[in-house]
């Protein structure tokens, strides 16, 4: 399927006040920033598909996964400072799931291949930390903290060098979940 089709596959609705009041903006595909739809975001209806939001423009800071549903207060879900800035659509997965996994930067250290959930990097490989990997399949969520937990952060297929380069602070990946059918 192509990306138009993709994106009739998928609509988020934002609104500027908790409780789906306020000025309301549809989209149905990436938004680098939102001030120019709405003065804020404060919650939001997923109607179709699946997105990732962030706290700030350009995809930046911190993220949050969203699915079909209501999100009636999105400041107090998901622990925003401020209010969703941008957002990211997430195209549905029909293939295959491949990550490579570095214990370090720039692909070094040890390496795991991932073709489904890791709820504990620590316990399944005896990694004690995930700085670097390959997508080469699918759509990913790595979490801080096992068992699906914490702050999280959007994989799309490519290469990523240096998660401390990405505005991630530090935080160590230690659970990685794929996007699946089942999400959207």
């Amino acid at each position: 399927m192509d990306s138009t089709g993709m994106n009739m596959m998928s609509r988020i609705v934002f609104f500027e006040d908790r409780n789906f009041q306020g000025r309301s903006y549809e989209c149905n595909s990436d938004c680098l920033d939102m001030s120019s739809y709405l003065s804020r975001c404060q919650s939001c209806r997923v109607e179709k598909g699946c997105f990732v939001v962030f706290d700030r423009t350009n995809f930046m800071g911190n993220q949050f996964f969203m699915r079909r549903g209501e999100y009636a207060d999105c400041m107090n879900l998901m622990g925003m400072s401020d209010c969703i800035r941008s957002c990211r659509m997430i195209p549905m997965n029909r293939g295959s799931f491949r990550m490579r996994i570095f214990e370090r930067e720039n692909f070094n250290g040890q390496m795991h291949e991932l073709q489904d959930d890791c709820d504990n990097v620590m316990d399944r490989y005896r990694m004690s930390q995930c700085m670097s990997c390959n997508v080469m399949d699918g759509h990913w969520l790595m979490y801080e903290q096992p068992h699906f937990r914490g702050r999280m952060i959007y994989m799309r297929p490519g290469e990523y060098r240096n998660f401390n380069n990405m505005g991630n602070n530090g935080s160590k990946f230690m659970s990685i979940r794929r996007i699946t059918d089942s999400c959207y």
